[in-house]
C-alpha cells in the first residue's frame, strides 16, 4: 500500500526541502519506489534534482489545472527507483487559478492518486505557509512529516501544523496522521539547539523522530550542484542521519 506523506512546514528554511530531495535516495536504498512531488511554486526541489524549471514544458501546474495526464510529467531521475513529478515558478498561479474550480482542495489528490500504485512511497515538498497549495498536499496525504530547525521559535511552529492539521481533519473528515517531528539544523556544540531538542521532545512526546540532521555545510552546497547529499558528499554526517531516517520512516509503516 503506497504512503503519501507531505513534507510540512509553515515556517520557511527549517531544511523542507533538504528532506524531500535527500530522503527518497535511501528510502530506494531500502528496496522502495518513491515519487517526489514538488507542490512549492519556489521550485527549490526541482532545481534541487538538477531540473530547470523555466525550462518545463509541463509541470504539476498543468496537472493541477486538469491540462495534462499526471504520468505525462513524472521525470525519472539517476536513481532508478526514484521519480520527481517537478514543478515551475507557473505554480504561484494556481492559489488564484483554482479558488473557483470544484473540489479545489482536492486537484492534488486527484493528481497523484492517478499515479501512485507504481510507488511504495509519494513525497510532498510543500510551501512554506498554509495557503491552497499545502492545504491540497495535506488532504493528499496519510501522513505529515514536519521538519522542525533547532531554535526558538520552532515549537510554535510546530504546535500550529499540528492544530491546523486537526482542524482539516474535523472540517473535511479526513484522517491525515502526523508521522513525526524530525530536528534539522542540528547543532551538537550549540546550546540552544540541545534546549531545543530537549523542550521538543518534552513538549510534543511520541512526535519526534530518534533521528537528528545535522547542521553541515554540504548540505547547503548540494542544491546548487543540482545533487543529492549523497552524490555531492558521500561521506557527510547527513548522510547517515538520512539513511537512519529512512529506517525510522519504513518501521512507522
Amino acid at each position: 500500500m503506497t504512503r503519501v506523506i507531505s513534507i510540512a512546514n509553515q515556517k520557511g528554511g527549517v531544511g523542507k526541502t533538504a528532506i524531500a530531495v535527500n530522503l527518497p535516495v535511501f528510502l530506494t536504498a531500502f528496496g522502495k519506489r518513491v515519487l517526489l512531488v514538488d507542490i512549492d511554486p519556489q521550485a527549490n526541489a526541482t532545481f534541487s534534482m538538477g531540473i530547470k524549471p523555466r525550462d518545463l514544458k509541463v509541470s504539476v501546474y498543468d496537472a493541477l489545472l486538469g491540462q495534462v495526464n499526471p504520468r505525462d510529467i513524472i521525470k525519472k531521475t539517476q536513481f532508478l527507483a526514484f521519480d520527481v513529478m517537478p514543478t515551475s515558478h507557473e505554480l504561484a498561479g494556481a492559489n488564484i487559478e483554482l479558488v473557483n474550480m470544484e473540489n479545489r482542495e482536492f486537484k492534488l489528490k486527484q493528481v497523484i492518486d492517478a499515479v501512485k500504485d507504481q510507488y511504495d512511497f509519494v513525497l510532498i515538498d510543500c510551501p512554506p505557509s498554509l495557503g491552497l497549495l499545502t492545504l491540497n498536499a495535506l488532504i493528499a496525504s496519510d501522513e505529515v512529516l514536519v521538519p522542525v530547525q533547532c531554535e526558538y521559535l520552532a515549537l510554535e511552529g510546530l504546535g500550529q501544523l499540528l492544530h491546523n492539521v486537526k482542524l482539516i481533519n474535523e472540517n473535511l473528515e479526513m484522517d491525515i496522521k502526523i508521522l513525526g517531528s524530525v530536528l534539522t539544523m542540528y547543532n551538537r556544540r550549540n546550546m540552544v539547539s540541545q534546549r531545543i531538542a530537549k523542550d521538543l521532545r518534552r513538549t510534543f512526546p511520541g512526535y519526534v523522530f530518534d533521528t537528528i540532521i545535522p547542521r553541515v555545510v554540504a548540505l547547503s552546497e548540494s542544491p546548487v550542484t543540482g545533487k543529492t547529499i549523497l552524490r555531492h558528499s558521500p561521506n557527510s554526517k547527513a548522510v547517515h542521519a538520512f539513511r537512519e531516517l529512512a529506517r525510522e520512516i519504513i518501521s512507522k509503516g
